[in-house]
């Protein structure tokens, strides 16, 4: 695991952002293997770069543009990647336990065997309609993962859903009742005959040391 100094970091993107414009001196962000635990990314431009295996546990990626970047055993496990651009991203066998895509275009992204059980919201994602998929319900969004469905800002796994009463459903939202006693066969129909790909099997230990 290489160690990223916040002011080696910042030349990095630099570098990086020059390299997508073909400017002088320009080279393309490669930190694959870095440890960028916790590091603060919001909005950073770094499309088609070389992350593979880096360390991001807890990292700020919010609004960050990651099209077409290399993720590929990255450990994404709590990172906040709300609203980023994940378009075509290889993410291919990396840890997004208990991370944050609110809003992340998914579209393209290659998840196969990524680890996804425990993301903490999939509101609004655009799923890559493989391991997420994302539909519109009438009133509410609707993501899942082969696990986990979110409806507005509720996330449970499936069997869950199936087996809430009215009363549960109405504690959610006053108005989601009606809609749920319409939607749910509905619901139900689709993910049997759609079902989303397993997201893959829980980490290795080892990858998860500090």
């Amino acid at each position: 695991m290489k160690p990223i100094t916040p002011e080696q970091l910042a030349e990095i993107l630099g570098k990086h952002r020059a390299w997508l414009d073909d400017e002088e001196g320009g080279e393309r962000a490669g930190l694959s293997d870095a440890n960028l635990r916790g590091a603060n990314l919001s909005d950073a431009n770094l499309s088609g770069a070389n992350l593979s295996g880096a360390y991001l546990r807890d990292a700020n990626l919010r609004g960050a543009n990651l099209r077409g970047a290399n993720l590929s055993d990255a450990n994404l496990r709590g990172a906040n990647l709300s609203d980023a651009n994940l378009r075509g991203a290889n993410l291919r066998d990396a840890n997004l336990s208990g991370a944050n895509l609110s809003g992340a275009n998914l579209r393209g992204a290659y998840l196969r065997g990524a680890y996804l059980r425990g993301v903490s919201t999939l509101w609004n994602a655009s799923g890559n309609g493989c391991e997420i998929k994302a539909l519109q319900c009438g009133t509410y969004p609707v993501t899942y993962t082969n696990t986990h469905m979110q409806i507005g800002c509720q996330i449970h796994q499936i069997a869950e859903w199936w087996t809430f009463s009215a009363a549960e459903i109405d504690r959610m939202d006053s108005e989601a009742t009606a809609w749920w006693s319409v939607w749910k066969p509905i619901l139900q129909n689709i993910i049997a005959s759609a079902p989303a790909v397993p997201g893959g099997a829980a980490p290795d230990p080892a990858t998860e040391a500090s």
